[in-house]
């Protein structure tokens, strides 16, 4: 029976992507036209680790480097969160091991500046290392944000 993947045997698994394919109007009409790319894992996972203490981003932002990376109208939504979750767990599974320098996951907000509860440790864990990065985070109603996110917005562009 073979054994369930590890999570940085997931990330490192990159099914024949990154892949760019034209949008199917009959599929989607909130992308609009054009061309979409879906990923590689780690592609996302080394736009993560762009990210320096006391900067942010955003999977929209990821979004938008993997788009211009691919000369794409936009980079798949889905698969850019799941790729960007199967980092953070990677991340944690690394440091558990003894790794360092692993992917700094919760620097990488959802849409909004929004904490991510599904990284590991959940809202509590993204919240103590955010808070001790010098970010302000909030709670309305049951989501948590970074206040003034934009502001901390760290550059994604390949050099």
């Amino acid at each position: 029976m073979r054994m369930r993947k590890t999570w940085r045997e997931k990330l490192a698994d990159n099914k024949g992507f990154p892949k760019v394919s034209p949008i199917d109007q009959t599929k989607s009409k909130r992308w609009g036209k054009g061309t979409f790319v879906i990923p590689a894992p780690m592609e996302v996972d080394q736009l993560m680790r762009r990210v320096p203490r006391g900067r942010l981003t955003t999977i929209d932002e990821l979004r938008k480097a993997l788009a211009r990376r691919h000369a794409a109208t936009i980079a798949c939504p889905i698969t850019t969160g799941i790729f960007a979750w199967i980092a953070a767990h990677a991340a944690e599974e690394a440091a558990a091991a003894g790794g360092k320098n692993t992917t700094p996951y919760w620097r990488t907000l959802k849409s909004k500046g929004e904490v991510n509860p599904k990284y590991p440790g959940g809202i509590a864990a993204s919240k103590r290392r955010l808070t001790a990065e010098g970010h302000d985070v909030v709670q309305k109603g049951k989501r948590f944000f970074v206040e003034g996110f934009q502001d901390r917005l760290a550059p994604l562009d390949d050099d």
